[in-house]
This record gives structure tokens, C-alpha cells and sequence, in this order.
């Protein structure tokens, strides 16, 4: 086990944890959260031997092997796959052994080393290497590339890959996610989940931590506190703790009422059954995981957008290619005021391309992009980071945006993103990546564009960065597009998914979790189809397909008089609800009493109790039909 005995670790002058004494076994899968710069790389630092405690004690056993991913890749001729297999160092020293015996031509020791590598899976691992290669996206036809050949984040993905197969004692795994899309991260997260070995994960991904960890290992002001559970369950915990406190208890009150509002303004905007019931629950979901982050130092709102045109965007039989090989082609798309749009899709399907596009980033090599008069477009990608000035502060980057307004304005608004006092003053060139994740953002939604494009946005964001990130997209009255890996974001802020997929661009009829389904399904035809004819693949395709038309018919039928039933419950809804308006404006009317009718006023209370009794009986039968539609799936 990892034994902390009145731990303090520090960096110069400043203590990061303080008294730590706490015990994680072996086998354990421990998430290690806190805010950016609370000590969490130092921990990591600490464990690998790199730093030395200030005070206290660190154990672990002493044969323990220890594996983390490289932040640096060398731009190596070798094979991709091979530079993987580096990482298991055991099985390098047994096949370098076993070279050296064979030239001398010793023949009881090749033997043995035989006998060594079969016990250690050796024979393998070349399997397994391909195996975690598949999983973070790689073709199996660029396992045999040369590493110098990958960009800056695929050579990321090989350091996690040579990471993992290393068959550790402890893995430790800091922020293996940002160089990710959804379907590495769902992979990875399932791969986590049955590892065999210690983990310590740092993340901020939520739901990632939900899928993956057995513990929460939290830093806060110099506390290390070790809780039982996922990441939902530490949540839970921690609200109640902090409901404790009197002055959190108030600033969570105004959060919870500023979600009702917006839940009761989106209710009465909803006319599609699917996307009212989804946003509901991501609602819910967010009133429940807000009572932890409370005392978030990040606040604020995205400003109301100027009015939108009736289309924002519209692309017609638009086609990119990138080296004679067709990315997109025939994309139809218009984007119309209002729209909430998450794309979905395989690594490397072309989902950036399209946000590219649609910025005016990439002109299509065919076909035609509009927009429309009064388009304000503020678009996010990880490259425009890039184009933040490093000598400049943030204070001065607002400042070139806005040179008339007030600076205690622009240091409130700056406030909010958490550059506060000093901080709003320094140059950004020092600043850590998700620092500066938060400038940019700061800077785009200062600018009111009424439409977002946003391609992972939340990269290098810490979950406190997230959470106000997600309320405030939740509350935009502008548009957007939004290419994400964080499920909790795009459940919350998306109303509509597109698929882009084979070169293709389709609506996809679901929800993120339906996507998954579908990608796994999709992993799982893969395989499949290597190991069978070509007859048999295209019977059992035929087969599926008859199979899933008739699936469709069968939810369509059982589907259809659930959503008569919900359109007529909204209608009559609305005609109960304006006329108790009606009865409580009477009521409510000190004019009603100048000269009271008993009479009247006996037949507008009971009136009145008869319509609230009936709209609870009915918003409870719209709720429950919602559930049954939910149940049945999509058609």
C-alpha cells in the first residue's frame, strides 16, 4: 500500500499539503482532484521519488514498478508500435537477454528466458501494444510509422500507450484526457476500469472519473481528504459538508434559484419532447453537482449576443479533401438562430474540419458557404491560444478589445475567469495551459458573438473551470457548435447532435449515451467483419438491417399514441395555465375587494384550486409519459 504519515510537501516557500496521514491500498483506482496549482503534479512528483517531502513520511514498497506517461517524445525513426512496447521494460531486458544467449549459443539459459517471458505474457505483447494502440485511435495501418511522423498530440497518445503497457504496480496518469476525443476517452476509461494494478488518475473530466476511479483523493488549502466512491459520490460528500457553512449555504441558495429560472424559462420555450425531457435532467443534473462547487472562484455569465440573421451559416454540397482524400463531401447544412448542435463522430472523421469550415477557417475545395448579415462568429480551438500576446497581461488584452471602458470594469469582468489583483497584471507568457484556456475564453465571449463554435473547449480547464463553463453555455441565448469529450457538457448544452461520420455529415437521433452505444457497436462490427467472408458479411448485414427496420416499426407503433397523448397534455397545459393566470390577476387585484361579490369570489378561489389541481395532474402524466418514450428508445 501508499502510506502518507503526517505528510507535508511544499514547493519554496508555499505549502501545498500540510499533516497529510491517510492509506491507499493496492488495487485501489484513485481520483486525484483539486484546482490547478494545488499540488497534484507535485504528488505525482513525489511518488516517482522526483521530490522530497518537507515533513512526514512517504512509503510505498520498495518493488513496486512505477509507470506515468512522458511528457516529451522524441522524434524517433522507430515504429510506432515498438516505441509502445519500449515501455514494458522487463520485457526489453528479457529479450535483450535472450539475444545475447542465442549468440553464444547457451542453451539452457535460452530456456529459461523462454520460460520467463511466457510467464510475464511476453509472447503477447505485441498483441497488447497493437490492442492499446487500436483503442486510442491509431489505424493499424500507422503502427509501423516511424514516431518523428506523428504530430505534438498523437506523440502524446504514444507516451500514454507506452504508459499503459507497462504492466505497473502504480499507474499514475496526470490529465490523460486532453489530448483525447470521446471515443479514445470512453475506451480508455473502460480499459481503467479493469485495471489490475494501483491507479492514481488526475482529471477533470467528471464522468471519466465516474467510469473509472474507486476512490477521491481531494486537495484543498493544504488538505489532503481521502473519500470512498467515484467522483458523483465525493460530490454528494462534499455538498454536505460545505452546506455546513453559512455563508456557502447563501451563495448556494442564489446559484439554485438562478437554475429554477432558467429551468422555468426553457420549459415554457420547449416544443420537441426529446430535447425538453433531456434538458430537464441535465438541469437536474446540474442543480444536484452544483451544491459542490459553490465556492468556485470562477463567476460569470455570457453576454445577451446582438440579434442573430434568420441564417447564421448555411453550407451547400460543401466538399474538403486533404490529399486527394475526401474528408467531408456533400455537406448541406444551415444553422439556423437558436440552434445548440454537439458533433459527434470517430477520431479523425472530420469534426474539426467542419467547425473549421464553418468558421470560414477552411474554404471548402468545392461547393459554397454563406452567412448571413450581422454574423458574430467566436470560434474556439486549442491552436488560437497561440495568438495571445505572452508580454501582454490579460488586463491589457481586454484592454485592446475595449479601450473606452472603464478598468475596474474590465477587472471585475477578468474577476470572474479568476485573474484577480496581481494576476490581471501579469504577462501571459508564464501562464499554465488551462490559464490560458480561460483568457481566450474571456476574451471570445467578451466580444458577444451569437455564435459560439467551440472545439474542446475545455482542454487544460480544472472541474471548477468546467462547472461555471457549463452553466454559463446552459444559460446562452446565442448559438452553437460544439466539439467536446467532456459528456457532461455536451449532455447539458446541446439540444441536437449531428454525426459526422464516413465523410458524411447526419443528424443523429439520440442522446451521448446512445453515441457510445452506437460507437461500441461500431468496434464491435469492425472486428467482426476481419474475421468473416465477404458473403457472410454482407447476409449479415441484410439480416441487421431487416432486423432494425423492423425494431423501428414495432418502437413507431408503440411510440405514436404516447406522443398524441403529450402533444394534447401541452395544449391543454397551456389554455389551464393562462386562464389561472387570468383567475390569480383577479385575485391578486386589491380592486377585486373595493366592492366583493362573495358569490364571485367563491367561484374564482375553487375555479382556481380545480386548475392548479389540474396542471400538477398533468404536468405529472406529461413527466411519466416522457419516461415511458425514454424507455422505449428511439425509433
Amino acid at each position: 500500500m501508499i502510506q502518507f504519515r503526517n505528510l507535508t510537501l511544499a514547493r519554496g516557500a508555499r505549502e501545498l499539503v500540510a499533516g497529510a496521514s491517510l492509506q491507499i491500498h493496492a488495487g485501489w483506482r484513485v481520483g486525484l482532484t483539486g484546482a490547478n496549482g494545488s499540488g497534484k503534479s507535485s504528488l505525482f512528483a513525489l511518488l516517482r521519488g522526483e521530490l522530497a517531502p518537507e515533513r512526514g513520511d512517504c512509503e510505498l514498497p520498495a518493488a513496486w514498478r512505477i509507470a506515468s506517461v512522458s511528457q516529451e517524445t522524441p522524434a524517433l525513426d522507430i515504429p510506432a508500435i515498438e516505441y509502445v512496447l519500449d515501455g514494458d521494460g522487463e520485457l526489453r531486458a528479457l529479450e535483450r537477454a535472450l539475444a545475447a544467449a542465442e549468440a553464444a549459443h547457451a542453451g539452457e539459459k535460452i530456456a529459461e528466458l523462454h520460460a520467463q517471458l511466457d510467464h510475464i505474457g511476453g509472447y503477447s505483447a505485441r498483441a497488447r501494444a497493437a490492442s492499446l494502440l487500436s483503442g486510442l485511435g491509431f489505424a493499424d495501418g500507422e503502427f509501423e510509422r516511424p514516431v518523428r511522423e506523428f504530430s505534438g498530440g498523437w506523440r502524446m497518445r504514444l507516451n500514454l500507450a507506452q504508459a499503459l503497457v507497462a504492466r505497473a504496480d502504480l499507474l499514475l496518469l496526470d490529465e490523460p484526457t486532453n489530448h483525447l476525443d470521446l471515443d479514445a476517452v470512453v475506451w480508455l476509461e473502460q480499459w481503467l476500469a479493469g485495471y489490475r494494478g494501483t491507479l492514481l488518475v488526475v482529471s477533470h473530466d467528471r464522468d471519466f472519473l465516474d467510469g473509472c476511479v474507486t476512490h477521491i483523493a481531494h486537495i484543498q488549502a493544504a488538505k489532503l481528504t481521502l473519500y470512498t466512491g467515484n467522483y458523483s459520490a465525493f460530490e454528494d460528500a462534499r455538498a454536505a459538508q460545505l452546506a455546513m457553512q453559512q455563508a456557502t449555504h447563501d451563495k448556494q441558495a442564489r446559484v439554485i434559484a438562478h437554475m429554477e429560472s432558467f429551468i422555468a424559462r426553457f420549459r415554457a420555450k420547449a416544443t420537441k419532447a426529446r430535447q425538453a425531457q433531456s434538458r430537464l435532467k441535465a438541469l437536474a443534473r446540474m442543480e444536484r453537482i452544483a451544491a459542490a462547487h459553490v465556492d468556485a472562484p470562477f463567476e460569470f455569465t455570457i453576454p445577451r449576443p446582438e440579434r442573430a440573421p434568420d441564417t447564421l451559416i448555411r453550407l451547400e454540397h460543401a466538399n474538403v479533401a486533404y490529399d486527394r482524400r475526401s474528408v467531408l463531401h456533400n455537406v448541406e447544412l444551415a444553422l439556423a438562430p437558436g440552434t445548440r448542435i454537439g458533433l459527434l463522430g470517430p477520431n479523425g472523421a472530420g469534426k474539426s474540419t467542419l467547425v473549421r469550415m464553418l468558421a470560414g477557417e477552411l474554404p471548402p475545395d468545392s461547393g459554397r458557404r454563406s452567412e448571413g448579415r450581422g454574423l458574430a462568429i467566436g470560434y474556439f480551438a486549442q491552436h488560437q491560444l497561440e495568438q495571445l500576446r505572452p508580454g501582454e497581461s490579460p488586463l491589457q488584452h481586454l484592454l485592446r478589445l475595449e479601450p473606452q471602458t472603464r478598468e475596474q470594469e474590465l477587472r471585475d469582468y477578468l474577476g470572474g475567469f479568476d485573474f484577480r489583483g496581481a494576476m490581471a497584471d501579469s504577462a501571459v507568457a508564464p501562464f499554465s495551459g488551462g490559464e490560458k484556456s480561460r483568457l481566450a475564453l474571456a476574451l471570445l465571449v467578451r466580444r458577444r458573438p451569437n455564435l459560439l463554435l467551440l472545439d474542446e473547449p475545455t482542454n487544460h480547464l480544472d472541474l471548477e473551470m468546467r462547472q461555471a463553463l457549463t452553466a454559463a453555455l446552459a444559460e446562452y441565448e446565442g448559438s452553437l457548435v460544439l466539439v467536446s469529450h467532456d459528456r457532461a457538457l455536451l449532455r447539458t448544452v446541446c439540444d441536437d447532435f449531428l454525426l459526422v461520420c464516413d465523410g458524411a455529415v447526419t443528424p443523429f437521433d439520440g442522446s451521448v449515451e446512445d453515441y457510445i452505444a452506437w460507437l461500441a457497436a461500431r468496434r464491435a462490427a469492425q472486428t467482426a467483419t476481419s474475421d468473416r467472408a465477404p458473403a457472410q458479411d454482407k447476409a449479415a448485414r441484410r439480416e441487421a438491417r431487416a432486423s432494425a427496420a423492423a425494431e423501428r416499426q414495432q418502437k413507431l407503433a408503440a411510440r405514436r399514441p404516447l406522443l398524441k397523448e403529450a402533444e394534447r397534455l401541452e395544449k391543454q397545459l397551456a389554455q389551464w395555465q393562462q386562464e389561472k393566470q387570468g383567475i390569480d390577476a383577479r385575485l391578486a387585484d386589491p380592486a377585486f375587494y373595493a366592492s366583493p361579490d362573495p358569490a364571485q369570489l367563491r367561484e374564482l378561489t375553487a375555479r382556481q384550486a380545480e386548475l392548479a389541481q389540474a396542471v400538477d395532474e398533468a404536468e405529472s402524466r406529461w413527466l411519466a409519459l416522457h419516461d415511458e418514450l425514454e424507455a422505449l428508445g428511439h425509433p
